[in-house]
């Protein structure tokens, strides 16, 4: 190969030390555990050993392309899939990132300062380790789009790797470990991974307390907004919605204030998350939905000290907010309560059916100065045989761009597509411009009705590549506004309204 090995290896040492994942008192130690993982004895010369070459933190990518490279062709990865690589890839990252204990007690005395110096430090080394692939997440396309309800966010996402078909054949004939039992807990951090689990050796957790309980505090690795973290509990528990969430919640906004934090659901097709383990997600963000005013304000008879209004949002969004977190946790509380048991027949809402519960919330909290906010979003589960996927679910009209359920980040105003959009659209500005008709076409076919009505909007024969792009990207926007109209249980219209306010008059 006219690639140097020991080159690489030394460019990748440079990085840690750049980074500051170790410090220079380190380099021969990392060297050698590098030399280990590749089955190689030593530096061909003296030199090789004390170099530091110069590297830019933007090398990290081609860096380990090129020992991946070589570790492939010597038949030490175990395949040559992308699974497979990013296995090898993170033991290679690990040799080079601290113990545990010692960040955790960084990550305090940092916090000891402040709350945000400490998060800056835990998401820059979540980045420096590789565990957020920052030259993945980059490639993420992302915009604006306009909406009656206010700008929303589109990601197109394409950080999170697609397993590949040998991979996946081979995660089928392995036995099913129970360790870790999800990809959420604790047991995670450090872990090897296999085909079929991912690596998680560069991987940091920080215990917090959350309500006298202990949690965990790690970023997503697959960032689809900025500082993107999960909180997690310890003990592997599954998701529930009750007192206790929300007082977890604003346990953990008051910790750090500069975040934001909320729960999935805890029902089937409203949660779009991991629902055997209880986790909350949140961030250095502001989600469209915080942005959404309030369009009517509301009082509720015993909780009159708790400012409480309707969110002009295509979800249904009740926002309360008082100085005192304890009123807000029961005022929370009462809701879940009364929604839980909530039925209306004439607005298609029903509590349960044949002994299967189907109302739950979205809870979201925030700071706001020296008040708390919690935003209780309601959901309903129940599906029929027009819409077995979900009433209060996207519809089959709207699948051709999301079809997934839709989880806390979407309900917040962020929408996140699956990455064959992306040569989805490549093809259908293709075929705008020129006429083409996609009918029949095996990847574009699931777009015509979409496509037919574009051109019914717009003269797409006089417009330029660049013009189609934006009409396309505005046009996703508007589908995923109705995303959210059809996972709102109320309807944002006059009677959806009318029907929204008998709820609020039971509180």
């Amino acid at each position: 190969m006219s690639m140097n090995i020991y080159t690489e290896l030394n460019r990748l040492a440079s990085y840690g030390l750049k980074t500051g994942l170790f410090e220079r008192e380190d380099l021969v130690f990392v060297k050698n555990q590098l030399l280990l993982l590749l089955n190689l004895d030593g530096f061909e010369n003296d030199d090789d050993v004390a170099a530091v070459p110069e590297v830019e933190i933007s090398d990290l990518e081609n860096i380990l392309s090129n020992i991946l490279d070589y570790a492939v062709e010597k038949g030490l990865t175990g395949g040559e899939g992308v699974v497979y690589r990013d296995l090898f890839d993170t033991r290679l990252m690990s040799v080079m990132v601290d113990r545990p204990s010692n960040i955790i007690k960084k990550f305090d005395e940092l916090y000891a300062k402040s709350p945000k110096k400490a998060t800056d430090f835990f998401y820059k080394l979540s980045q420096d380790s590789d565990y957020i692939r920052r030259y993945r997440v980059c490639k993420d396309l992302k915009w604006i789009s306009k909406t009656p309800y206010g700008d929303i966010d589109i990601t197109i996402n394409l950080s999170k790797p697609e397993k590949d078909p040998k991979a996946i054949a081979a995660a089928k004939l392995m036995k099913q470990a129970g360790y870790p039992k999800c990809l959420l807990c604790k047991e995670n951090e450090g872990y090897a991974g296999r085909v079929n689990h991912p690596a998680r050796e560069n991987h940091r957790i920080i215990p917090i307390e959350l309500a006298g309980e202990k949690w965990g505090f790690q970023y997503s690795p697959y960032v689809y907004y900025n500082e993107h973290c999960i909180v997690f509990k310890f003990e592997h528990s599954p998701m529930a919605i009750t007192k206790k969430t929300f007082e977890r919640l604003l346990s953990f906004v008051e910790k750090f204030p500069h975040y934001i934090l909320g729960s999935n659901a805890d029902l089937p097709i409203v949660g779009g998350s991991i629902l055997t383990h209880d986790h909350f997600q949140g961030g250095a963000y502001e989600f469209p939905m915080a942005k959404a005013p309030v369009e009517k304000e509301f009082t509720v008879k015993g909780f009159e000290d708790i400012k409480c209004g309707i969110v002009k949002w295509p979800m249904s969004v009740i926002r309360v907010s008082s100085e005192k977190k304890e009123r807000l946790v029961e005022f929370a509380e009462h809701v879940l309560e009364k929604w839980r048991v909530y039925t209306d027949e004439k607005a298609f809402i029903f509590a349960e059916t044949d002994g299967e519960k189907h109302n739950t919330l979205n809870p979201i909290a925030r700071r706001r100065g020296e008040a708390f906010e919690l935003d209780l979003v309601l959901r309903n589960n129940i599906t029929t045989e027009e819409h077995p996927l979900g009433v209060y679910h996207p519809h089959a009209e709207l699948h051709h761009i999301k079809k997934e359920n839709i989880g806390l980040i979407e309900v917040m105003g962020l929408a996140i597509l699956p990455g064959r959009l992306k040569t989805e659209l490549l093809g259908l500005n293709e075929a705008l411009r020129s006429g083409k008709d996609i009918s029949c076409d095996e990847s574009l076919g699931k777009h015509a009705d979409w496509v037919a009505e574009l051109r019914g909007k717009y003269d797409f024969a006089s417009m330029s590549e660049e013009k189609v792009d934006s009409v396309l990207k505005e046009e996703i926007g508007v589908v995923f506004s109705k995303v959210l109209e059809h996972a709102g249980v109320y309807k944002y219209t006059e009677e959806g309204r009318v029907s929204f306010m008998k709820f609020v008059e039971t509180l």
